[in-house]
């Protein structure tokens, strides 16, 4: 059987290589889906995760929450 060694920290390198271009392209492609596609984005408002954006809403406009801006979270 052939084996391939792989240096830890090189995986690691490589993972720290890729991470800002895969959140680029899922940015894009989210962006694009939105733009194509807005029903994709729909969400029922019987659903928990409507409930919980609703929470989120209410908990960031009386000061309870601290959203993170796009270029906190994108890093650009």
């Amino acid at each position: 059987m052939n084996h391939i060694q792989q240096d830890p920290g090189q995986a690691e390198e490589i993972g720290k290589m890729l991470e800002p271009l895969i959140r680029r392209v899922i940015r894009e492609e989210l962006t694009r889906m939105a733009k194509t596609k807005p029903e994709i984005f729909y969400i029922d408002p019987d659903t928990p995760i409507y409930k919980d954006m609703e929470d989120i809403m209410q908990r960031r406009t009386q000061g309870k929450i601290k959203l993170h801006s796009h270029e906190e979270v994108w890093g650009d």
